[in-house]
């Protein structure tokens, strides 16, 4: 079975952007990033996908709309990362 697509959403400089994806890259998922530093096109796009979205990242696996990088880290801790990863 294919790894689900991993979308996430980030700005420059944001620290948790950088944590979300360190986390990310430590489970060896490959994830796409869409930088919406300038707004345009991504971020009406992450708005569409989450329309009460106000912070960045929002982390999409799947399906599934995880949230920001305290999200992901919360369903690390919880042991349900690696299943969601995994589809």
């Amino acid at each position: 079975m294919a790894s689900p697509q991993i979308d996430i959403y980030t700005k420059f400089a944001c620290p948790f952007c950088v944590r979300a994806k360190r986390l990310l890259t430590q489970k060896g998922a490959e994830f796409t990033e869409h930088d919406i530093t300038m707004g345009g096109a991504r971020r009406d796009e992450m708005l569409a996908r989450a329309p009460n979205a106000m912070t960045v990242p929002q982390i999409f696996i799947g399906d599934v709309h995880v949230g920001g990088s305290d999200d992901l880290a919360a369903l690390e801790a919880a042991g349900k990362l690696d299943a969601l990863l995994a589809g």
